[in-house]
């Protein structure tokens, strides 16, 4: 968010305390103002990447001017008024008062490339923090036709703009981000994933023969750990090729301890006792949820990052490349899920073709 700061010498005691990087803008400008022949050090930055629409509109105007000459700059202040008056033409109330504060605040006008750095940095986590806050937005949006295909999008547009940071600040090897990750949120409509859970593992139980065919279901895309313990209880017995009914799986889940905190027999009885009719219709339903919840948890891990002051841009890739990795096993299940088997192509029929032997000559004896 754009900070605001005074034009002038006014009151600065309603305003916020300006971030780090505000002042790093502050003495970039300043260095260009001053000796303009740094702009020619200083790559990957644009207007787009100051946190302020003053600061982007004076750095446009001294990239888009003509460089003065170097001794007569020294000598006049007509550049640094025709800088004041394009930039003026972007942005209302800019006066020389705050030329002349940019310019007295930097301390060395060569460490220019430093400074732009340190601005090209921050730009860099806001671009993270807005790619994940759509993200995080798009699964919450009960509007759209297509959710999934719109969350995949947004995972898209994240991973092109980590992909961009990586280009310019590229990960180094062991440095990890040490801020906490925020905790898996609740999924979208809990009650209604609840319920449709429960008809998933009781249509399971009904049709076990059914099991391989969903194999692409795990049990983290359960909701409740319970139903995804009793899904490994399932998938066990039908690997195993025992008999799978609600007391088999009931007494599976005692050997894994599913029943240690509370759980009573009766009630896995009862949530297995009310089968649906497609198993693969209940899964996929599962898989669906679990790829938004995931999207979900994966763009606030993200903000989380972003949010971060101490975390360098390095820290901040690998991170975000981690909590994509993550979303993408689970979009690689859900493309493996929903993608109709091919059916294989018959081999094409070759027409016979002329006989590859000869007949034997016939030889004449001699009389």
């Amino acid at each position: 968010m754009p900070h605001p700061f005074p034009l002038d010498d006014g009151d600065e005691t309603l305003a916020p305390p300006a971030p780090a990087v505000f002042h790093a803008e502050q003495a970039l400008l300043g260095a260009l103002l001053l000796e303009p022949h740094h702009l020619a050090d200083l790559t990957g930055i644009t207007a787009g990447s100051f946190s302020t629409a003053v600061h982007s509109a004076l750095f446009a105007a001294i990239s888009t001017l003509p460089a003065p000459d170097p001794a007569e700059h020294a000598k006049n202040t007509n550049w640094l008024d025709q800088v004041l008056t394009s930039a003026n033409q972007q942005v209302r109330g800019l006066t020389a008062s705050y030329l002349h504060t940019v310019i007295q605040v930097c301390p060395w006008p060569r460490h220019a490339p430093a400074y732009a750095r340190m601005v090209e940095a921050e730009h860099a986590r806001r671009r993270l923090r807005t790619a994940a806050e759509h993200l995080v937005q798009t699964v919450h949006d009960v509007s759209l036709p297509n959710p999934v295909q719109a969350v995949l999008t947004e995972a898209d547009a994240l991973t092109a703009v980590v992909d961009d940071i990586t280009a310019r600040f590229p990960p180094r090897a062991g440095v990890l981000p040490s801020t906490p990750v925020p905790p898996p949120g609740p999924s979208p409509g809990f009650a209604e994933a609840i319920e449709e859970d429960q008809v998933l593992l009781a249509t399971a139980a009904a049709c076990p023969q059914d099991i391989e065919s969903v194999g692409w279901l795990v049990p983290d895309d359960f909701t409740h750990p319970l139903h995804a313990g009793l899904w490994q209880c399932l998938s066990a017995l039908a690997r195993r090729h025992e008999p799978v009914d609600p007391v088999t799986i009931l007494w599976e889940a005692q050997q894994r301890g599913l029943l240690d905190h509370g759980t009573e027999p009766s009630e896995v009885l009862h949530l297995l006792a009310k089968p649906a009719v497609s198993l693969g219709h209940w899964a996929e339903q599962t898989l669906r949820r679990s790829l938004l919840a995931k999207a979900e948890h994966t763009g606030r891990r993200i903000q989380a990052y972003a949010d971060a002051p101490a975390i360098t841009p390095f820290q901040l890739v690998i991170g975000a490349r981690r909590a994509l990795a993550d979303l993408s096993a689970v979009r690689t299940r859900w493309q493996h899920a929903t993608t109709p088997p091919q059916r294989p192509h018959p081999a094409p029929t070759t027409r016979a073709g002329p006989p590859t032997t000869t007949a034997a000559r016939t030889t004449r004896t001699p009389r």
